[in-house]
């Protein structure tokens, strides 16, 4: 059985949207060309990409390139005072129609859900320990509700699935959270985005048992590497998520502490198909861009090629 994946990047290796600091001079135009040089198939979106979906359908195409995906900012984790699930549904469904159909008109088949709701993962004077948390059983199981809700609405009027992406500072971060998500939401309706950074970082420390819990729920990957020690330290002295990565906590597959052969070849053996997206949020003035992201895609090249 060959292993029949594509390799993306996301632009945050030019240009970060949480520290628009991080690589403001860079233009989209260089993030594309570069990327294209290297090998990738396509791109994940970010905030200097055409949000007309004509127009970034032909900035892509020019360089050869597909949009993989783009990450969505839900808000279904909380609800205002009186809303009902059907009434937060409704609201996220009119909030994200611009977006899908940008992603429809680009041939997605995944959208890469973060919750911003309650988030502390933008806040630099925050530390990252002091994440929102469900305080109870009834609010996990309300939550997966709105969910399902909104990942059917994704499927039957997009053709789109919800890739659940856990995240640092946000609700679902730790693995015993992911585990309580996936048994909580209706696997034909919500799926996981596996990051093996955030896995890493939020306590699966070896991201791959993790990964085999709940591989059938995977739909899309992202392929980010870390630093452990940086991440020790950011745990020890409470630091933000922000000043995480402003420290050098994530980079490139092959740059880091995560082995990701067995990783691939667990998705490979579970028959896993979609795309294996390059990320790794770093300061491109200490951590050369194109240098970088080379690196992540031979690292992954070379495993498949071992599998294949």
């Amino acid at each position: 059985m060959s292993f029949k994946v594509r390799i993306g990047v996301n632009p945050i290796s030019w240009v970060n949207d949480d520290l628009p600091s991080l690589g403001a001079e860079t233009l989209l135009e260089t993030a594309l060309s570069e990327g294209a040089a290297i090998g990738y198939e396509g791109f994940e979106l970010g905030q200097k990409f055409p949000s007309d979906p004509a127009v970034l359908r032909a900035t892509l195409d020019a360089h050869h390139l597909v949009c993989v995906s783009g990450w969505y900012s839900g808000r279904l984790a909380v609800l205002t005072v009186g809303q009902t699930d059907a009434q937060a549904i409704d609201s996220e469904i009119a909030r994200c129609a611009s977006h899908m159909e940008k992603l429809k008109h680009n041939n997605v088949d995944v959208l890469v859900y973060g919750e911003s709701a309650g988030s502390v993962q933008g806040q630099i004077d925050t530390p990252v320990n002091h994440r929102p948390c469900f305080v109870s059983q009834e609010l996990w199981q309300s939550y997966a509700r709105r969910l399902d809700g909104f990942g059917a609405h994704l499927i039957e009027t997009y053709g789109i699935r919800l890739a659940y992406h856990h995240h640092m500072g946000t609700y679902v971060e730790s693995p015993n959270d992911i585990d309580r998500l996936m048994a909580l939401t209706d696997p034909a309706k919500v799926f996981l985005l596996f990051d093996t950074g955030h896995a890493y970082f939020g306590g699966a420390h070896q991201p791959l048992e993790l990964l085999h819990k709940h591989i059938h729920r995977v739909a899309h990957v992202h392929c980010k590497d870390v630093r452990a020690s940086v991440i020790d330290k950011a745990h020890n002295e409470s630091w933000s998520f922000l000043d995480s990565v402003l420290n050098g906590a994530f980079t490139v597959p092959g740059d880091g502490d995560v082995d990701f052969s067995p990783i691939l070849r667990a998705l490979k053996n579970a028959g896993y198909g979609g795309w294996l997206v390059v990320e790794a949020e770093q300061d491109p003035a200490v951590a050369p861009s194109q240098a970088y992201a080379q690196k992540g895609y031979d690292t992954l090249r070379r495993i498949i090629s071992t599998l294949n």
